[in-house]
């Protein structure tokens, strides 16, 4: 495989239907909420060249793309995916990383923040140096809570007056500057554990 991850241009355009399809697919596979995209939302991330994209000779392979919040002042990784054909090859990581070195580059001063229910995004995460942080060291603006109302898990983030989810939070404050390894190591049965604790809580009948 002769995979490339790159700053999306109009040529990848094309690609934003196939994207969208899979992104979905993904999230109805694992049982887990997702904000949804259009097609012409990627594409517009795709122009303002807020998105990577991985291709195996011209074969999407996986993509990412940055959202930014309060003028700039937060920004987020959103619609991470990777095809299925590459999964399992650390693709994912590499995108993250890609689309990670990019932000700090594009947006210096801003501090970059997910919230995910995965664990494989937590690990990622952690391994570049987030640190997990209650919902209120994130963004307030309503806008990207919005984006968060196609979820399934919404009525529970709204119960919570934004404040708390199955989500977790996480951020990287580019002024910490942290070393390698990362302050915050990754603990799966930590997170293992505060996902079945936030399950209970909020799935309970």
């Amino acid at each position: 495989m002769n995979i490339s991850i790159i700053i999306t241009q109009e040529e990848h355009y094309k690609y934003s239907q196939e994207i969208c399809e899979t992104i979905e697919l993904s999230a109805l596979l694992r049982g887990t909420g997702i904000a949804k995209r259009t097609p012409e939302y990627i594409q517009k991330k795709m122009e303002s060249k807020d998105a990577v994209i991985a291709l195996d000779n011209g074969k999407f392979a996986g993509f990412c793309y940055i959202e930014s919040w309060e003028h700039g002042k937060y920004v987020a990784h959103s619609g991470l995916i990777v095809h299925p054909d590459y999964r399992n090859l650390g693709l994912a990581k590499q995108i993250k990383s890609k689309v990670f070195e990019y932000s700090l580059e594009k947006y210096p001063d801003a501090k970059i923040f997910g919230i995910t229910t995965g664990l494989a995004v937590m690990k990622i995460n952690s391994d570049l140096g987030y640190k997990p942080v209650p919902f209120s060291e994130l963004t307030t603006d309503p806008t990207f809570w919005a984006g968060c109302k196609t979820c399934t898990n919404f009525e529970i983030l709204q119960s919570k007056d934004n404040k708390m989810c199955l989500c977790t939070g996480m951020l990287f404050d580019p002024k910490e500057k942290p070393k390698d390894p990362p302050k915050h190591p990754f603990n799966i049965r930590v997170l293992n554990r505060l996902k079945s604790i936030k399950q209970a809580l909020f799935l309970k009948k």
